[in-house]
Order: structure tokens, then sequence, then C-alpha cells
């Protein structure tokens, strides 16, 4: 099967911080996560380059959008290796390609009778790149995202007939309650939809940083309809010479931020349908990383720069945090503390130590050889149906509860350690075989764990199960095995050294 996973595009009026990374590299915990159970997967990630808020950044910086566009696209994308993201593709959408796809889709939908040229008046967000319905305006006409004071503009655009996706939406929330997860933002979604649809602005006329609407070129496309069609226009060139839409249309799941659920929600199904295209099957909506109370965002000012955090922790403990501190779909706060506290507590002394110690007392009592021991039944019964239980969680993009999961028994194996006190069996000659069994079962558990933890933590799970002589990571090997293996092990540096040491 194939296994098709996005993230929202990211604007380039501005650096990527944390905010950029956590949605990113939870979708490429999920790629790594079905490619270990053998699907063909493809990850799709980007930059959405054009629209309002883009243009006036660059005029304030006394720039072109392309050049903006160009300085800050290749930060995001620099952000991909650093954080370990393995994507398939990394999408511009100023790229002629795209643009040329945008207007044959687009194309296909007015000539099915879905838009039509009309006068637009309304509260609008710079900033957002959205016009605002009256139940979306905080105090005063500000936009309660960005605090900021809404424009009224009116303007002669193309619509969308959205309303006349009324129905058509209201029986897709109907026959699946799981197209948009978790459940309170599919009640948010299908509230909205339930509020009544109005048609919504295709084009802007004031804009010329766009793709041109082929049957009207002095409209560019409404950023949103250009800026979501990326999701499908990139199967059709990422990979040279060769479209492989079929292969991965439509998405498996997309993963957005709770800000532009009603675009992805809404807007995104509506304008699939009347383009006669396949819905994706699942929408994720994750809640925020909160500094302060409030959004990270960089035009609130109040950001955690990956980069930083990641030299001074690690790229590892960064994927780690992001899933461990804040349950993946809900808001949450962060903070330096959070990280520090995390990357001691359960990173170095739980599953580090557990690493260090379990390899330390192989070599010292066995000479650095797995003992081919039979591994104990109690600790094994722990250890039953995890794999699944892992495998079912992260279907449902439940990032969080299936690290839980996985971390509940980096917990018992440390417990198992004290049970055992193998220091104590190793000078008792006639509890060998007990300490061949002891060791032989702490082996297997780090190793079926470290196999279940790659998708999060990809280079330390890796050194660790290099350094056991087993570094295969397929979902196979996630399975607790029932005898020691009998091989060598090699030499471990700690896989999370205290910070100073850095």
């Amino acid at each position: 099967m194939s296994y098709y996973v996005t993230t929202p595009i990211y604007y380039v009026n501005a650096q990527p911080h944390l905010g950029h990374a956590y949605t990113t590299i939870a979708a490429d915990v999920l790629a790594r996560h079905m490619r270990q159970r053998g699907e063909e997967v493809f990850l799709l990630t980007g930059t959405d380059e054009h629209g309002e808020p883009v243009a006036q950044a660059a005029e304030r910086e006394g720039v072109t959008p392309k050049q903006l566009a160009d300085r800050n696209a290749a930060r995001f994308e620099a952000l991909m290796p650093q954080l370990e993201v393995s994507n398939d593709f990394f999408i511009r959408t100023s790229d002629p390609r795209h643009g040329e796809r945008v207007q044959a889709v687009m194309q296909r939908v007015h000539d099915n009778g879905h838009t039509y040229l009309g006068t637009y008046e309304g509260w609008y967000c710079p900033r957002c790149a959205d016009f605002k319905t009256e139940n979306e305006i905080g105090p005063e006409n500000t936009c309660p995202i960005h605090k900021i004071p809404l424009d009224r503009e009116q303007e002669e655009n193309w619509f969308f007939r959205l309303s006349a996706f009324q129905e058509p939406l209201e029986r897709l929330f109907a026959e699946r309650p799981d197209f948009v997860m978790p459940p309170t933002r599919f009640n948010e979604a299908h509230a909205f939809i339930r509020q009544g649809l109005r048609d919504v602005s295709l084009s802007r006329a004031k804009l010329t940083w766009g793709v041109p609407v082929p049957w009207d070129p002095g409209h560019v496309f409404y950023v949103w309809f250009d800026a979501l069609l990326n999701y499908y226009t990139a199967l059709g060139f990422a990979r040279d010479g060769d479209d492989v839409t079929d292969t991965f249309w439509p998405p498996a799941i997309q993963l957005i931020g709770k800000d532009i659920l009603k675009f992805h929600a809404v807007y995104w199904p509506a304008l699939l349908m009347a383009a006669g295209l396949e819905l994706p099957r699942h929408l994720f909506v994750h809640g925020y990383l909160l500094m302060d109370g409030e959004k990270m965002s960089k035009s609130l000012g109040n950001v955690l720069d990956p980069f930083e955090v990641m030299e001074r922790f690690g790229t590892d403990a960064l994927r780690y945090y992001c899933f461990r501190e804040v349950s993946f779909g809900q808001d949450g706060s962060v903070s330096t503390t959070g990280f520090e506290a995390r990357y001691a507590s359960e990173l170095a002394n739980e599953y580090g130590n557990l690493a260090s110690r379990t390899l330390a007392m192989i070599a010292r009592y066995r000479d650095g050889n797995v003992p081919q021991a039979a591994t104990d039944a109690v600790l094994a019964a722990d250890f039953d149906g995890l794999d699944a239980e892992v495998a079912a969680l992260l279907d449902g993009a439940e990032l969080s509860q299936a690290l839980d999961a996985i971390w509940q028994r980096v917990r018992r194996c440390n417990r198992y350690v004290e049970e055992r006190a193998p220091w104590v069996l190793a000078k008792d000659p006639a509890q060998a075989d007990v300490l061949d069994e002891t060791l032989a079962s702490l082996a297997e558990a780090v190793r079926a764990l470290s196999v279940l933890l790659h998708p999060y933590m990809p280079s330390s799970t890796a050194t660790l199960l290099d350094a056991l002589g087993r570094p295969a990571v397929d979902f196979a090997a996630a399975r607790y095995a029932p005898h020691g293996w009998g091989g060598a092990i090699g030499p471990l540096e700690p896989l999370f050294p205290k910070v100073a040491e850095r």
C-alpha cells in the first residue's frame, strides 16, 4: 500500500521557529513508522510563497517578493535535514510547475460551473490572508489570532461557489466521522458548516504576486486556493519525469494546526469535489505550542528557536520533547526549562542509562556477548502486544500516546534491573543461568524499544542498535524475541550526555 502524509506549507514572510518544526517532525514520525511497516511512503512539506503577507513583508524590507521567498524558503529547506526529516519533496509554490498545475485544476473548477465574477466587501486580515466572517472577528474589528485591526476591503473578485457544497459537506461529515481528527476539531469544523456556507473569494485583483487566473489574467488566485492545491500538484513533478499522482493520491493523512482548520476541513474538500478529485482520508488538527500563554508566532515575538535547541540538546531530544511535553492534538506550554528537565530525567537517566547499564553489564559479566539464553517470560509479558498497540495509535496520529506506551516499558526495564540486580547475581556462580536470562532479556528489551523509538529519535536509536549488533529497524524487529541472539556488542558513548558536555 501507499501512504501519503503532508504538512501545511509554511509562509516565507518570516524565519522558521519551533511551531513549524513541530508539525514537520510529527509528519516525519508517521512517515518513518509507516516505512518500518513496509508501506510505500511519500512525505511532502514546503513553503507558501504567494499572497499579501509575503508581498507586504518584502515591501517592508525593500526587496521583491521573490527575493524574500528565495531567502526564507532556503531557511525552511535547510531546517529539514537538521530536524532529520525524511521528506520526499520540498515544494515551493513559486515554482512555475506548481503554478501550471494550479491553473489546470482551477480551470476545471471554472469549467464545471463553480465560479462567478462579483464584488466582495468584508473585514480582511493581511497576516492571515483571510476575509473574516462575523463570528471570527475580535473586539473592535481585530484579528483574534494576530491582535491587529482588520482592513475593510471592497474589490471585484472571482468567487468560488462554496455554498453549493453545503449538502455534500454535511454528508461527508455524517458518513466519515474520522475525516477530521481529533473529535473536538471534527465538531468545530462541522459546526462551521452547519452555520451555513457562503461563497468565498477565489481571486484578488489588487495583487500581482500570485498565480494568474487563466480565464481572467488580470486576477491572481487568492493565496489559499493556490496553497491548498500544493498537496495535489507536487505529485505531478516531485520526481523528475515521473508523475506519481496515481500512486499516492489521495493523502492518507494531512497534518495541520488548528488556526487553518476552516481552510482545510471546509474549503479544501469542497474544492476537491468541485474539481472531481478524491478527498484525503484523514485530516489531523493539532494545537499550539504555547509560550507565556500565547501561540508561538514570529509576529508576536515569542518564539523558541529550534536551531538553538538542537545545538544545545541535540535533534533527537527536540523530536522527543515535542511529543512528550505536549499531547499531540492539544495546546500545551513549552520552555527551555521543560527541555532541560525531560532531557535529564527521561532521555539521559531513563533511556540512556538503561542502554549504558545493559551494555556495560554484558561487557563486564559476559565478555561483550549477549547470552543466547531464553528471555524472561515475566518481562516478555510486559512487551506482549506493544508493537500492535503502537501501530494502532500511530494509525490515528496519536503520537504522544504511542510514545507513552513505549516509555512505560522503558521504565519497566529500569525497575527490572533493580529487581534482578545483575551485580549481585554475578557474584554467585550458582546464579549464572539467571544472570544469562537477565542480560539476554535486557538486551532484547532495549533492542525492541529502540526499534519502536526509531521514528521519534532516528539517530540515537540507530547508534544504540549498531552497538547491539542488531541494526534492523523494520517493524518485524519490534517484536520482543524469546531468546537472546548471542552476538557481540560494541562500544557505546552516552546517548544523551550532560548538556554542559556538549
